[in-house]
């Protein structure tokens, strides 16, 4: 008894199924992977949200959670917001206009708290929409300033700790502005 000879047709038909049920079950163990919590922030010029990667950065992740929590984010201003570069804010002093030309510089620009470990991956780069902490030079020192990739900078790789990444909201990201108001920021677990 002879096999049956397979024709082009229904081996291409036959790999387009298996690559089907391929991806299915890559995306179920995907999903099945824990997100950490989303936080959302709100602005004077929209409200954008960003999942975390609590398994990448637990330590900054459960900082800046802490820090969200306790309202230490609400009523700041962005101290820094550059054009295709990032959008950053995090400094307490920020809420004192006339403290304006100290915002996000020196050591009281921060919660005075910092994380402690550097949580640098290679899998986590600086792309657009990735959200890291800043740091003044050592990525333990890293704090409050949160910085959020406005295009692609692989110049801030291996530099800072990329702890989450903007899910939804990213055209708020571009109309923000130096002074623009920080209403609040709150957590979704």
């Amino acid at each position: 008894m002879r096999c049956p000879r397979l024709t082009a047709e229904p081996a291409k038909t036959a790999e387009k199924i298996l690559l089907c049920v391929l991806c299915v079950l890559c995306g179920c163990l995907l999903s099945a992977q824990p997100l950490g919590p989303v936080i959302v922030v709100e602005t004077a010029k929209g409200t954008f949200e960003f999942e975390t990667y609590a398994n990448d950065a637990p330590k900054t992740v459960a900082h800046v959670v802490e820090l969200v929590k306790s309202g230490f984010y609400d009523g700041q201003r962005v101290h820094r917001a550059l054009p295709g570069f990032v959008v950053q804010w995090g400094d307490p002093r920020s809420r004192d206009e006339s403290l304006e030309a100290d915002w996000g510089r020196g050591a009281n620009a921060s919660s005075g708290k910092p994380v402690g470990a550097s949580e640098i991956s290679k899998k986590r780069l600086n792309t657009r929409g990735a959200v890291a902490l800043a740091h003044p030079g050592n990525p333990a020192l890293a704090d409050s300033q949160i910085y959020v990739t406005l295009a692609d900078r692989p110049d801030l790789n291996g530099r800072y700790t990329v702890f989450g990444r903007i899910t939804s909201g990213e055209e708020v990201l571009p109309r923000l502005e130096r002074g623009d108001l920080i209403r609040k920021m709150s957590v979704k677990e």
